[in-house]
């Protein structure tokens, strides 16, 4: 049998300091096979992006173990892409050295690595923009390069932490598109954090719906649509507006009964 993508099972993260102790993640257990498009939802504060942080090795749980391709995740992960709510690219580097600069850190192939840049630019719709810098590109644009950064390495995993929620409904529209076909297209597993209900389901195939701290999960909701998305024809399926009000219920219901 092929490993999941991500396996954790009974994570417990209990953050203390000299004043206090609080527990963020509560025996969460979940699987991500490989090729998945998982989403996480939940009110504020209640451990989406801590769990993220988690599977990347960023934080380390107080109970419980997690794996990524079968293999147990005790330190920061390489082989990971990770997006974050911000772009945080280098103001005095161009857009395409921004995506390089993955390939300077690692040791990756120059040509190889300048081959790949060149076909996420056209992947993500960056032509004619390689070498504006930061300040001159739009917030979605400076997410696209974000996007082609995480992914210049091809990361099996790629997580995703809000990285929309600084945009306008428009352009983050527009990127959910872009991203929903990058999937199709490279077949990445990828686990996105939003506090959108639309975004999660519109981009998930599966939505994990979290409780309020400390988090837990409350359901797994499977999303009955097709692979390729358009908002257009999502939003005005009725399979849309179920999940939308189901997730809308448990939030709204008081997550932690």
């Amino acid at each position: 049998m092929t490993a999941a993508a991500i396996d954790i099972t009974g994570l417990v993260v209990t953050f203390r300091s000299k004043r206090a102790q609080t527990t963020a993640l509560t025996e969460i257990t979940m699987q991500v096979e490989p090729g998945e498009f998982v989403t996480i939802v939940g009110p504020s504060g209640c451990g989406k992006s801590t769990l993220l942080k988690v599977v990347a090795g960023l934080v380390r749980p107080t109970s419980g173990t997690v794996s990524l391709m079968g293999q147990q995740v005790n330190g920061p992960q390489k082989e990971i892409g990770f997006v974050f709510q911000r772009a945080a690219l280098l103001e005095w580097r161009g857009a395409r050295k921004n995506i390089l600069l993955q390939a300077e850190i690692r040791g990756l192939d120059r040509a190889d690595a300048a081959r790949r840049a060149d076909q996420l630019i056209e992947l993500t719709g960056l032509q004619g923009f390689e070498n504006a810098l930061p300040h001159e590109l739009s917030g979605g644009m400076q997410q696209r390069v974000a996007l082609c950064r995480a992914l210049l390495h091809q990361p099996r995993v790629l997580l995703m932490d809000e990285p929309f929620g600084a945009l306008d409904a428009l352009t983050r529209e527009q990127l959910n598109e872009e991203l929903n076909r990058i999937w199709r297209e490279t077949a990445t597993t990828i686990v996105l954090v939003t506090h959108s209900i639309a975004e999660a389901v519109f981009l998930g195939t599966r939505v994990e719906v979290m409780s309020q701290r400390p988090g837990r999960l409350l359901r797994t909701l499977d999303v009955d649509l097709p692979k390729e998305r358009r908002y257009a024809q999502v939003m005005s399926d009725p399979t849309f507006d179920r999940l939308a009000s189901e997730i809308r219920g448990l939030l709204g219901s008081g997550a932690n009964h």
